[in-house]
């Protein structure tokens, strides 16, 4: 029997007892934000399973949505049908939860967490987020592909290059100052795109947007933000830049709306995601069970959804795999946005996206969340650049890098090596989970400040000096090269860890 919600009557509210009754497979509502919702139909399409909305059948279900779910998502994929209207929350019955002596420790960490101004690198916001963030949240934002060699790798390729400084140089005045897609910035690094800002901090990726906007760097909206766009582009000020990041959906009607809405919100970049035609094997996210349905909810089988995949799968299932260079000069047809190539990861590639008309490319591997073993960005770039040379199309695109940068050095040797500028994403998700919008705008300065020091001491008075002269990149051609031990990179650092005992009863 097919169960019709009826809307009740204006000004009256739901009462729990009612909302309680609501609580199997063939008649489940959920509530969110005070709000019931019929999720009978829509469960078997959520893509991240029925099995955790079955989960809160019945149930205020808030705190598990909110990190997951931009505030919009609802409105836009829920009949309107189904919103059945407000709940009186002094009906609601608490859950009683048991004590979980991990969450005690966790709180306990919090309240003796290190002061602000103990950090005094991009390694220590890591330090403090691993001890105070909550496992599923530090599983998510730290996990890598697999065995992570990429992951680590991305950061410890930076340490094969070393500097060939000038001296008796001026510089008594240093200016950081350069352009990115035509947009003069402060510093040459962007905020990248990074998913689900709010399992670090309530407020999401606002933070971020408020800090770029006082350090004058761009932020690149993630299409998998806990915020919706619309709350992101609302929060910049005083004609702040942003540049969208885009997966592709399936259905490119869906696509062209996103694109075009971006760019009439003032969107100054398109960054097509072009290395995850699947989402990578993430074992920390996998094994932290980012949805706790597993211990909660019987598993019947009559979802199609991978679970053990983690937060990555459950949030990414429109992505569409079928994405192929045929795609890009409709891209360039539908927006007057610079168009750019996020994840690429060879020379032939750049060579390709040049030839296609794009407008700058991204050498990435995705922060080391897809191919293991793929190459870091900056070992990408040593190669790009001299065979972009020898052509005479250096200038052709803008060349940009992520992955794996943590010191002002790692972004002087890229800019040496060819890049306009590079993306910094964990790091400031790490500043902001640990001490919010005060943690990533020390990050932010710490590294102004670190650059201003280290441009004095290669002998460089501004960007636009830098050039490969001033590096040693001899080591990058050598996988198996010794590099110099990264003591505070080992040390934060979550080695991955195999199956572990049920716990005694």
């Amino acid at each position: 029997m097919n169960h019709e919600p009826e809307q009740q009557p204006k000004g009256k509210k739901l009462h729990g007892e009612e909302v309680a009754k609501h609580n199997n497979d063939k008649d489940c509502w959920v509530i969110i934000h005070g709000r019931v919702y019929d999720v009978t139909e829509f469960k078997d399409e959520h893509p991240g399973g029925k099995n955790i909305i079955l989960r809160y059948a019945g149930k205020d279900a808030t705190e598990t949505y909110d990190p997951i779910h931009p505030p919009d998502t609802l409105d836009k994929y829920l009949e309107k049908d189904k919103h059945l209207g407000e709940v009186d929350m002094n009906t609601i019955e608490k859950e009683q939860l048991d004590e979980d002596p991990d969450e005690q420790d966790r709180q306990e960490r919090v309240r003796r967490m290190p002061v602000l101004e103990q950090c005094y690198n991009l390694m220590d916001f890591e330090a403090v987020a691993r001890r105070v963030m909550k496992k599923t949240a530090w599983a998510y934002y730290s996990s890598g592909a697999d065995d992570e060699i990429t992951m680590r790798e991305n950061h410890s390729a930076y340490h094969k290059i070393w500097f060939r400084p000038r001296i008796l140089m001026d510089v008594e005045n240093i200016d950081l100052s350069t352009t990115m897609l035509g947009t003069p910035v402060s510093i040459p690094f962007y905020v990248t795109a990074t998913a689900l800002g709010k399992l670090g901090n309530p407020e999401g990726e606002v933070v971020l947007t408020r800090g770029a906007h006082k350090h004058n760097v761009i932020q690149m909206i993630p299409t998998l933000a806990s915020c919706s766009f619309d709350e992101i582009c609302d929060a910049k000020k005083d004609g702040q830049i942003q540049w969208l990041q885009l997966y592709v959906n399936k259905d490119r009607a869906i696509t062209k709306r996103i694109v075009q809405h971006a760019e009439k919100r003032g969107c100054k970049g398109l960054f097509i995601t072009v290395d995850a035609p699947q989402l990578g094997r993430r074992e920390k996210d996998m094994r932290s069970k980012f949805q706790d349905v597993g211990s909660n909810v019987q598993d019947t089988g009559g979802d199609n959804v991978d679970r053990s995949q983690g937060a990555a799968r459950a949030i990414s299932s429109f992505i569409d795999p079928s994405l192929n260079w045929k795609d890009i000069p409709w891209f360039l047809s539908i927006t007057k946005m610079p168009v750019l190539l996020k994840g690429v990861q060879r020379v032939e590639d750049v060579i390709k996206a040049i030839e296609c008309g794009v407008h700058g490319v991204v050498l990435s591997n995705h922060g080391g969340r897809q191919l293991d073993f793929a190459r870091s960005g900056i070992e990408v770039l040593a190669e790009v650049m001299p065979v972009l040379r020898e052509r005479a199309w250096e200038n052709r695109i803008e060349i940009y890098v992520d992955g794996g940068i943590r010191r002002a050095t790692d972004m002087i040797k890229a800019l040496c090596l060819g890049a306009k500028g590079v993306g910094i994403g964990r790091p400031f998700l790490y500043a902001m989970s640990a001490y919010g919008l005060p943690g990533v705008d020390r990050a932010m300065q710490l590294l102004k400040d670190e650059m201003e020091m280290n441009m004095r001491l290669i002998g460089c008075s501004s960007v636009d000096q830098l050039n490969p002269t001033f590096v040693d990149t001899r080591g990058l051609s050598m996988h198996s090269a010794a590099v110099p031990s990264d003591t505070l990179g080992l040390g934060v650092y979550d080695p991955l860890v195999g199956p572990r005992e049920k716990a005694k009863l």
